[in-house]
């Protein structure tokens, strides 16, 4: 029931018309990078594929959809006992991607495919959305662990789980939200809040409790009364006065407000002065890559990331963008798919026609991505044969790619084959490991925040004629 009610409204008129045989071919793409970026991280793809393998119809919800007085009986009646007996196909998880590519396809029935969007839709933009941030965060950090803080400022407990699913994916170290843990296997950590500092005598006490309690993995938050006057001292006097009777060291402290990069520097200080120059400084409060980046070029001593609101939010571009769109149809008794176009004011918005598959182009020395090639599914790429790409939209600027020097690997790969699971998600961790190789098939220019390099996503020659011949087609229609 996750689906916005046009979907069914479409889906009943659909079944009162008998066109409920005709198999149609839907495009998930979006149009335009977060944060003005050179690429996104395609993520929710696990979450999309159990979605489809479970989606039914219960007798409440028919009920209720009865109760809305919009629906013929015939239909809810084929509700009862409908499953989803189409063919999905998607880039792999954790895969970069451009706009206006296809990232995922549905191809399936034409009830089939129109009921499943806003779900798809869902799982695509959210998840997309934050591990695409979590990267920039990630790269900001040089290597520097960054752990995703950002349950309690999510947009709900569905968005604090699946969103540290995707942080992990996108790079992050770890997530304090304990569900994701449990669910996905990823690492969790998390120590004190304020009120702990706040619920003893003094600092001093509250340090000790906590040294005692977890002298393996004590990390103190210092900044609760006055970090250089009190957090820090205390916390070197716990390291000495209970933690070394232990045989134990301390771990780390954690600064969450303040002047991060001068309170990091005098703490760094601080520590090392005292024999503690290899505790972690943690910090938190509102980071971003910008702000990361920023400290970091004032040199702070800073070998831990925090980060929750800017993350989990994706909080200066919270909505990823993406679209369905359809692409084809194939009536009952015809044996190829008739090609479909939007039309729009805005050429960006103009769709690409035909069931599709996408290529990926890499530089044969380098590993690096050359370019993105969309193409009719039947199409087949040599890498031995010279190839000239061309920008879509301005299609004077054309690149000759010889043969031998790149290697193709397509893109779309099936998930879903007549309603049957054909994919099996592989590990977060595995995820992970994979959006990190992913990330280094890029060229350094395209992953610089400030006006990055575009990888321009061009159409194969075939489909670039078809698309031509469409929207002549249709003005000519408008001109009658």
């Amino acid at each position: 029931m996750v689906m916005d009610l046009y979907e069914l409204t479409m889906a009943n008129g659909y079944f009162n018309d008998g066109d409920k045989t005709a198999r149609v071919a839907f495009d998930v793409f979006y149009r335009k990078n977060p944060d003005r970026g050179g690429f996104a991280i395609f993520a929710g793809l696990e979450q999309i594929v159990e979605y489809i393998e479970d989606l039914h119809f219960s007798d409440e919800d028919v009920e209720y959809l009865r109760s809305l007085n919009t629906f013929t009986e015939d239909f809810l009646q084929y509700l009862r006992d409908f499953k989803f007996s189409g063919d999905v196909y998607a880039f792999p998880e954790g895969t970069i991607m451009y706009p206006n590519e296809p990232i995922l396809t549905v191809v399936a029935p034409l009830i089939d495919a129109q009921i499943v969007e806003t779900a798809i839709l869902a799982e695509v933009n959210h998840q997309s959305l934050v591990a695409t941030k979590t990267a920039r965060i990630v790269k900001a950090a040089e290597g520097k662990a960054v752990s995703d803080f950002g349950a309690r400022r999510a947009h709900n407990m569905d968005a604090a789980v699946y969103g540290a699913r995707a942080s992990y994916i996108g790079g992050a170290a770890g997530t304090a939200t304990v569900l994701a843990g449990q669910m996905f296997g990823i690492p969790v950590s998390g120590t004190m809040a304020h009120s702990w500092v706040m619920y003893y005598k003094d600092e001093y006490e509250a340090f000790r409790h906590y040294a005692e309690n977890y002298p393996d993995n004590t990390v103190l938050l210092v900044d609760t009364y006055d970090t250089i006057k009190s957090g820090i001292p205390n916390a070197i006097r716990v390291a000495r006065e209970v933690l070394e009777p232990m045989g134990k060291r301390l771990k780390g402290i954690r600064i969450d407000s303040g002047d991060l990069a001068y309170l990091s520097k005098e703490a760094y200080k601080m520590l090392a002065a005292a024999g503690f120059d290899d505790a972690i400084i943690s910090a938190s409060s509102d980071l971003d890559e910008y702000l990361i980046e920023s400290l970091k070029a004032q040199d702070a001593k800073i070998n831990s990331w925090g980060v929750g609101t800017r993350l989990i939010t994706a909080n200066d571009n919270p909505a990823f963008g993406g679209v369905y769109k359809l692409a084809a149809v194939k009536d009952a008794d015809s044996t190829e798919f008739t090609p479909k176009i939007k039309l729009s004011e805005n050429t960006e918005k103009v769709t690409n026609p035909g069931n599709k598959t996408v290529y990926r182009l890499y530089n044969k020395k380098t590993g690096k991505i050359r370019a993105d090639l969309i193409c009719l599914a039947d199409e087949k790429l040599d890498a031995d044969q010279n190839m000239v790409l061309f920008d879509p939209i301005d299609t004077w600027k054309k690149t000759k790619v010889l043969g031998g020097t790149y290697e193709v690997r397509e893109l779309l790969v099936p998930v879903i084959r007549e309603g049957k699971r054909v994919y099996e998600s592989p590990s977060v961790m595995e995820l992970r490991e994979y959006c990190q190789k992913e990330q280094n098939t890029l060229w350094d220019e395209s992953r610089r925040f400030v006006n990055p390099q575009k990888v321009y996503v061009d159409l194969s020659q075939k489909l670039w004629d078809l698309k031509k011949d469409l929207l002549e087609e249709m003005s000519e229609k408008a001109l009658d």
